[in-house]
């Protein structure tokens, strides 16, 4: 546990004074949720897309951040020399998993906040979105962790997000209903994150308490389990 810790003390300080990241993580949300606020104000559109929106970002820009941040460390030789010390693979991916999930915490309030705030409705209960968010931007940074170990270069780790997020992205059910596409792809569906955290989101808008987006909770928390530990079993303790 004290290694874990001093792990993710150790990534927290190195991310306080990368302000280009800390801006990515906690503005660039903001700045897309206020374009549309702006662009369709007046309208029912930011409390239709809002909470898409608002599960959307944190899983891409944490899954990004965190996936490149993860290959630097490996490239640059600093995951070899740690190692070589007591630190065991599990306690870096838990320590990589504690501070990036610290940074995902502030930028779910964050983007919620600002969501809230230039006008997205909620009639259902705002913690249960700002814990939606959070299970987002935390499943992003298992994702990340998890797909760095394929990567060679940071380049390398960006072109993973297409292949992970965006069909999340495209059959969560935003372009089209779900029951609507064709059967294989529905099943999909059914099995990827995004597609969980979109619908409970979207129910919490309309009213929605525990009761019914707890399922959806269950299979986000089981998400970020699964990559944790596909994280610890995919590390590798050389740099290739």
């Amino acid at each position: 546990m004290t290694l874990t810790m001093v792990t993710a003390g150790r990534v927290l300080n190195q991310l306080r004074h990368d302000r280009r990241t800390i801006a990515l993580i906690m503005l660039a949300p903001c700045l897309i949720v206020g374009l549309v606020a702006w662009m369709f104000h007046g309208t029912p559109v930011l409390d239709q897309f809002g909470p898409v929106l608002v599960g959307f970002f944190p899983l891409f820009v944490m899954f990004l951040v965190t996936s490149v941040t993860t290959q630097r460390e490996r490239s640059s030789g600093t995951l070899e020399r740690l190692m070589t010390t007591p630190l065991r693979k599990g306690e870096f991916v838990a320590g990589y998993a504690v501070a990036f999930g610290v940074l995902a915490t502030v930028q779910a309030f964050v983007v919620v906040g600002f969501a809230l705030l230039v006008g997205m409705d909620v009639a259902g209960s705002v913690w249960l979105v700002l814990l939606v968010a959070v299970l987002d931007a935390v499943l992003g940074c298992t994702l990340g962790l998890a797909c760095s170990a394929v990567a060679r270069t940071e380049f390398q780790a960006v072109q993973m997000m297409p292949v992970v997020i965006i069909p999340q992205l495209v059959t969560a059910g935003i372009m089209m209903p779900r029951d609507q596409m064709p059967e294989v792809l529905e099943w999909v569906s059914r099995v990827l994150p995004l597609t969980y955290a979109v619908e409970s989101l979207q129910d919490l808008a309309r009213g929605a308490q525990w009761a019914g987006v707890r399922g959806a909770i269950g299979v986000l928390v089981l998400w970020i389990a699964g990559a944790g530990v596909v994280g610890v079993l995919t590390l590798r303790r050389r740099t290739e």
